[in-house]
């Protein structure tokens, strides 16, 4: 069974699957979206049994991170690339995540591609769904890839699927939107190019043979100038599509333009490609370099919690709202990230997987109430609970997720953070809680201006969730509930590559101030 090409086979059934997606008859639109839930499905067995026979007991026993369901095959030998593929337990969890979330949006999406009479797709419904197993197929592929320049190429691939998924599937300003998204990953590709290079002929120089092999590149002796130079190469690439503050100013117009099964993957998963690359690549390769640029990363982040809650307050639209929601949130992740402790790198890691389920099953409400009121308007909603009970009960569960109340996913992973942050910067800690406070003044304002008061003349009427939608966003709702409550699973997992990434930069968790034993000999 460990010799059965799981990672290869989750990248190539969607991938494969795009190809006879896009090839079935232009009116075959039902079995197109058949043909993509079923494979979808088949991904997310396929990542299940990799999560199940994941290896966490030898990780604790002296191989903390080491990667699993390895392969490794040439690819361009005159170049040392190679096609090599493994996990961790952070990329793991992200795949887990990312195959969880595909499918469910297929469901909500299911009628989403066929536009509407003053809004019509330029494409057709079958290419939607063509792309959407393209983008999975990237997305896993991006988070597996241990070639330094395997992994550009995903990152870079994953652009296209995205940019026809806005810019002919959306709504409002889509071209806009889509050329500005494109835009500014290419730049931030075009320095982690630059990077990715250098430290190819740095491994040519070192070893008389160039390599992109991530676990050869960390072993890489680099000088304190060269290094920090290669490490902004990544870090830019990855704060743009994290994105930070301030270079996020194209996800609140993707995530308001596109649709919203497409939001979802935009800000669910290849957002989560920034904050990953930050602790594989950022971190990893440059352990020198990260420490000298922690506290300008320190303050982005706390700026970006700050201002992201601050603006969403001040949106009128339910979509940019969301999204600015997810820059203060990836504040709180690379701030966990940048703490260099195992709490808050833990924290952060577990703050990926549950951001995407909470903030995905906002998106999904977001998509039904625009999908009946045909407004993404935060103004023309009112009332929604007492027609709509079920709809305005799930987008309450996904909305308290965000404000990380006890008892749902986010709160765990949000509280490590900032525990993890304490131990080290205490005042970045404290800054950063101000970010709870404002959370809880967007989402709940929201909730109340669109679920509760008199009901609007336009929502009377409002059916509630059908037997598809419910099992679109039941999963997430669970989920939600279940790693609110018990996160070990996902934790077991995390855990021995945090142990890895703090070895490799060198870092321990600070000493308790007052140590234990001291501490038990002055109570007897």
């Amino acid at each position: 069974m460990s010799d059965f090409p799981w990672l290869t086979a989750a990248i190539a059934v969607p991938a494969v699957g795009s190809a006879v997606v896009a090839a079935l008859p232009q009116a075959r639109e039902e079995l197109a979206k058949r043909l993509t839930f079923v494979l979808t499905l088949v991904v997310l067995a396929i990542t299940l049994v990799m999560t199940v026979t994941f290896d966490t007991g030898s990780a604790r026993e002296g191989t903390a991170g080491a990667l699993q369901f390895a392969e490794v095959h040439d690819w361009i030998p005159a170049f040392g690339i190679h096609y090599a593929v493994g996990v961790d337990g952070i990329a793991m969890v992200l795949i887990l995540m990312s195959a969880i979330l595909v499918p469910v949006v297929v469901l909500a999406a299911w009628n989403e591609a066929e536009g509407t009479p003053d809004n019509p797709a330029k494409r057709s419904v079958k290419a939607y769904f063509a792309l959407i197993l393209l983008l999975e197929a990237m997305m896993v592929g991006v988070f597996a890839a241990t070639d330094v320049f395997l992994f550009y190429v995903f990152f870079e691939a994953m652009l296209i699927p995205v940019y026809f998924m806005i810019g002919s599937y959306g709504t409002g300003k889509r071209q806009y939107a889509a050329v500005k998204f494109l835009l500014y990953s290419l730049f931030g590709g075009l320095l982690m190019l630059v990077s990715v290079i250098g430290v190819y002929v740095l491994s040519a120089r070192q070893t008389g043979e160039g390599t992109f092999l991530w676990e050869d590149l960390t072993k890489l002796t680099i000088a304190d100038g060269t290094a920090r130079w290669l490490f902004l190469g990544f870090f830019i690439a990855f704060a743009i599509k994290a994105p930070m503050w301030p270079f996020h100013t194209w996800l609140p117009d993707a995530a308001g333009s596109a649709r919203p099964g497409t939001a979802v993957l935009l800000v669910g998963v290849l957002d989560k490609v920034g904050t990953y690359g930050m602790l594989r690549f950022c971190l990893e390769l440059f352990p020198g370099a990260a420490h000298w640029f922690t506290w300008p990363v320190l303050i982005l982040s706390l700026v970006s919690i700050v201002y992201g809650a601050v603006v969403a307050i001040g949106q009128t639209d339910m979509l940019r709202l969301i999204a600015y929601t997810s820059v203060s949130h990836f504040g709180f992740i690379t701030l966990g990230i940048w703490a260099m402790t195992s709490q808050g790198q833990s924290g952060a890691s577990l703050y990926m997987v549950n951001h995407g389920f909470a903030t995905g099953a906002l998106f999904i409400g977001a998509g039904f109430l625009i999908a009946r009121r045909g407004s993404p308007l935060i103004s023309d909603y009112g009332g929604v609970q007492k027609v709509a009970p079920v709809l305005a009960g799930t987008f309450l569960v996904a909305s308290l997720a965000g404000v990380a109340l006890p008892g749902l996913n986010s709160f765990v992973s949000e509280f490590l953070v900032l525990i993890g942050t304490y131990t080290r910067y205490p005042v970045s800690a404290i800054i950063a809680t101000t970010g709870i406070i404002l959370a809880a003044v967007y989402i709940l304002w929201m909730y109340q201006r669109l679920m509760t008061g008199p009901i609007q003349p336009k929502v009377e009427g409002m059916r509630d969730l059908n037997l598809r939608e419910k099992w679109a966003v039941a999963p997430l709702v669970a989920l939600i509930i279940a790693f609110g409550v018990y996160p070990k699973p996902l934790l077991d997992i995390i855990n021995p590559a945090v142990g890895r990434t703090m070895e490799q930069v060198d870092m321990k968790d600070p000493a308790p101030a007052v140590p234990a034993a001291a501490e038990q000999g002055a109570h007897e």
